[in-house]
């Protein structure tokens, strides 16, 4: 399950509601009003007063595609999945406990592209995520309800695509990818697939956005929103232009509900072509990768840096040894163009890296303490989205440390400004927080309930140790930077702040 603007967005297969959808141009002529000497838009004709004959040709190539998957459920062993995994069963005498597994099947959808019976489709629909599965088959059945076992050729699961081979040799009908590049908002789409196991249903729509970036973060997020109804089991169906060529793979949406609610996304053809194509050869899929853990600079982010919104993408953390950390680029840093292609809401730093092939040398202009700067980047290959799920570590409330009261050493300005009571560290508080001896800043010792800095996860243990890219050793370091930012008409503050066993991390808090 992934969250994104509030809105819960879940897997479109047999169980969930997360689908993608894309759109082509619509051509439009001007035509001279004669009366008022003034152009109108004039709907480029053929707009279809019926989709029944499109339908028609392309339906036979949209196949549902059911699985059976070995799920292994959880044990009642405490030490399961650690090096004393056993010694549970060991202490009561009781023999190893093999692991519990159950059946499962999902649903989804896919279509054919070519004659020899290649079939694309989500990833996730074969490889339901969040489980601990082994895929033992895969069925594919056509149009009229003619059933076949098909193979994986190949899954991805940073791109959710996933091509299959079904094991007979008859020509089968297919569709082609279109060029979605050309999508423009406002195009007819129609949507082809299996919602709620409804083989073969039909929905219409428009393109509603192109490019558009979902909030999810990864490589792939950008994708084409349409309001055809997209609905669960529609994942891997695909998305037409009027033309009949495939434009978008369905692959989320954004519901209340868990029904579409006219907010459906595709993954465009112009990145899931070849994808598939290297897929379909059994070809190692390689991306670039930085090594930098980043945040769009929006919002409180972009005001506490003085920089306009949503242009670049501000660096949390840098992985030691990575391409990023041999470069020389560090936390605080703002990226604001890679290979000379700006950084937006709509091309962001992880999309652009991923497409650019490992070892290859790029430009990379970044801000730094209000400096911009160029520096050559080597790129190096991403790691699996397991070993990278494995490696984030993230800011959240946890259990609270002990650590002594304010006892007024803060100030009326700190508290009233920020919502934080703090202190600065002893050795008495480095040692309780576990920090090392050479660690300076504040420790919080207090967060107004009502903050923002309370909505942003801080609480009391965090130890903050810059502000605004300066370190900070007493409290009037910290009044000193409060005092700067609004003289600079500034609305937040950034904070760089260290939790105990996390790596540092910086937050924007809103002054009040």
């Amino acid at each position: 399950m992934r969250l994104a603007y509030g809105i819960t967005a879940a897997l479109l297969t047999g169980g969930a509601t997360l689908s993608l959808v894309t759109g082509h141009p619509a051509g439009a002529q001007m035509a001279q009003n004669d009366d008022a000497q003034m152009s109108r838009v004039v709907p480029r004709a053929g707009a279809p007063a019926s989709f029944a004959e499109l339908t028609a040709q392309l339906q036979p190539a949209v196949v549902n595609i059911s699985t059976r998957q070995r799920v292994e459920v959880g044990s009642t062993d405490p030490f399961a999945g650690t090096p004393l995994e056993g010694m549970f069963n060991q202490r009561r005498g009781r023999q190893p406990q093999q692991p519990q597994t159950r059946q499962a099947q999902s649903l989804g959808s896919g279509f054919i592209i070519s004659a020899d019976g290649v079939v694309v489709t989500n990833n996730h629909v074969i490889n339901p995520p969040g489980t601990r599965s082994t895929l033992e088959s895969v069925t594919v059945t056509l149009e009229d309800g003619t059933e076949y076992e098909a193979e994986v050729l190949g899954a991805d699961e940073a791109s959710d695509l996933a091509v299959l081979k079904i094991n007979r040799r008859e020509a089968f009908p297919f569709v082609r990818f279109g060029d979605s590049s050309q999508a423009r908002v406002g195009d007819w789409v129609i949507a082809i697939g299996n919602p709620f196991g409804l083989s073969g249903s039909v929905t219409s729509g428009i393109v509603s956005a192109v490019y558009r970036n979902t909030g999810q973060g990864g490589a792939y997020d950008r994708y084409l929103q349409t309001d055809a109804a997209i609905n669960r089991g529609n994942s891997g169906g695909p998305l037409f232009d009027m033309q009949g060529n495939v434009i978008g793979i369905n692959n989320a949406i954004f519901s209340p509900s868990g029904g579409s609610v006219g907010l459906g996304f595709a993954i465009p053809a112009e990145i899931a072509a070849p994808i598939v194509q290297q897929l379909r050869l059994g070809q190692d899929i390689q991306r670039g990768y930085l090594g930098v853990s980043i945040q769009p600079v929006a919002g409180d982010l972009a005001d506490a840096l003085g920089l306009p919104q949503n242009r670049g993408e501000f660096i949390q953390s840098v992985v030691p040894g990575e391409a990023a950390d041999r470069a020389g680029l560090r936390a605080g840093d703002v990226v604001i163009s890679v290979n000379d292609q700006p950084i937006t809401n709509n091309q962001t730093l992880s999309f652009l890296v991923a497409n650019i092939r490992p070892g290859q040398r790029v430009p990379v202009e970044l801000i730094r303490n209000g400096d911009r700067r160029r520096v050559n980047v080597e790129v190096g290959r991403r790691p699996s989205e397991e070993q990278l799920r494995q490696s984030q570590q993230g800011f959240g409330p946890e259990n609270q440390d002990q650590i002594p009261q304010s006892g007024g050493a803060e100030t009326d300005m700190t508290r009233g400004s920020t919502g934080l009571s703090v202190l600065p560290l002893n050795p008495q508080i480095r040692q309780q927080l576990g920090l090392d001896p050479d660690v300076n800043g504040l420790v919080i010792a207090g967060v107004d309930p009502s903050s923002d800095a309370a909505a942003k996860g801080l609480q009391r243990g965090d130890v903050i140790l810059a502000v605004s890219e300066r370190a900070v050793g007493s409290v009037a370091d910290l009044e000193a930077a409060i005092r700067q930012a609004r003289a600079a008409n500034r609305s937040a503050v950034l904070l760089r702040v260290q939790r105990s066993g996390r790596p540092p991390q910086s937050v924007a808090i809103r002054l009040r």
